[in-house]
């Protein structure tokens, strides 16, 4: 392989000079596509068109209650038992939202800052609250604990989840640790799966802080792209251990169906859940009911489901491939980029040298291509080694996708060229 390192001055001015006109070249096709989100492309929308088209002939639910009137708080019992079924969670402990599960979060963060929980302080009330991160992780999550003010503490991502050792050591001995955002499943943005002896950890591992929290976002829990990775049930772990109350589990069909209509839910642990529906009763009087009665005749049962999302892998698995297949054709054989291969999910996480991502995203911008900010992964926008790019391919055709690729690529070695040449 082939360290950039190792070229004279003279030869990374013949590189720069080459990369330059080729990206010259590439700003004069006028692209203009903005990748900076994973957003669905029309083609998986529509997918999902008989949640519009299907006529929702009868209001009433299986329990004889009219969907549209007040009432039923915690969602219909049709969808309950679907997302139960599906997920392999008590649907007991289950409250239907709306269409947003990052919406779900922040009301979870909103009561925990306001409320406590289960009798402990508020933890607005406290001198200081410090979230455990993951990353690269999403950068949403960081959002929402940036507006409350808590302290984010970055864990490194390893190949089986967070580094055990360090979340371990660090809950132990600081009671001002009161939680850790978890993406277990074809993780945000590395695509990273959630090992058996993971999540045992995280369920049986000593806490300073009583009220400790495992935000628990499994967003991607059935995006399946290349192969299925079964997840170890986060409820029957917990249970194992009596630590039940830890958790807040969250999913949403948003990349399922429709990003703007879909259906979300929060699970928790007997005693917490209980306490949530409390503050749920003050805050509404139940989410779209007949909404949740369209998702469900859409979908019947779990088999259902999983047959959509079986659509949604042949439409996703051919933008996976363009972008794979490109990076292993540019960059194989060199150091200039490193990538890790999603089995599922709905994004390809990419580093650079040390010191170029946020050139390369600029390079990309310039030339009409909009990705996501570098230093988007990390609490407080703050790459270390400004290197991790996030590319989302789900939005664009398989044309354009091939020619952002090919744009992107040349950024990369353009960015990276440039800095070695800082360096001679």
């Amino acid at each position: 392989m082939m360290s950039l390192a190792s070229n004279t001055k003279a030869q990374l001015l013949e590189l720069e000079k080459k990369y330059a006109l080729q990206y010259n070249a590439l700003k004069d096709r006028n692209i203009a596509l903005d990748m900076s989100r994973g957003k669905p492309s029309g083609d998986q929308l529509n997918l999902s068109n008989g949640i519009l088209t299907e006529p929702l002939d009868n209001y009433m639910t299986e329990q004889g209650i009219d969907a549209r009137n007040y009432g039923i708080l915690d969602g219909i019992s049709e969808v309950k038992h679907l997302f139960g079924k599906l997920l392999d969670i008590p649907e007991a402990n289950m409250i239907i939202g709306g269409n947003s599960s990052l919406n779900l979060i922040y009301d979870s963060m909103a009561r925990l800052y306001m409320f406590g929980s289960l009798g402990s302080t508020p933890w607005g009330k406290l001198d200081k609250v410090k979230i455990l991160c993951p990353v690269p992780g999403y950068d949403r999550h960081f959002a929402i604990c940036e507006e409350f003010g808590f302290e984010m503490i970055n864990v490194p991502m390893k190949k089986d989840g967070p580094d055990m050792d360090m979340v371990e050591s660090i809950v132990k001995t600081d009671a001002s640790v009161k939680g850790i955002l978890c993406v277990p499943l074809y993780s945000n943005p590395d695509g990273t799966c959630y090992s058996d002896e993971t999540v045992l950890r995280l369920a049986r591992m000593e806490t300073a802080a009583e009220d400790f929290k495992i935000f628990w976002d499994n967003a991607y829990g059935i995006h399946h792209v290349f192969k299925q990775v079964s997840l170890y049930n986060i409820f029957d772990a917990c249970r194992r251990f009596n630590t039940e109350n830890r958790i807040l589990y969250f999913f949403s069909t948003s990349k399922i169906t429709f990003p703007g209509s879909g259906v979300a839910l929060v699970a928790a642990g007997d005693d917490y859940i209980k306490e949530i529906k409390q503050h749920f009763g003050r805050q509404t009087i139940g989410y779209d009911k007949l909404n949740q009665l369209r998702v469900f005749h859409f979908f019947k049962n779990v088999d259902g489901m999983l047959a959509h999302m079986s659509k949604l892998a042949d439409e996703l698995r051919p933008k996976f491939n363009i972008v794979l297949e490109t990076l292993r054709h540019e960059f194989s054989d060199n150091d200039m980029l490193k990538w890790v291969k999603p089995l599922g999910g709905y994004f390809v996480s990419v580093n650079t040298l040390p010191h170029c991502a946020k050139e390369t995203v600029r390079l990309a911008k310039e030339a009409g291509l909009v990705l996501t900010n570098a230093g988007a992964t990390y609490p407080y926008g703050n790459d270390p080694m400004d290197s991790n790019i996030r590319i989302a391919p789900s939005y664009p055709t398989c044309d354009e996708l091939e020619k952002a690729m090919e744009l992107f690529c040349v950024c990369v070695k353009l960015a990276a060229v440039r800095k070695a040449l800082e360096y001679k």
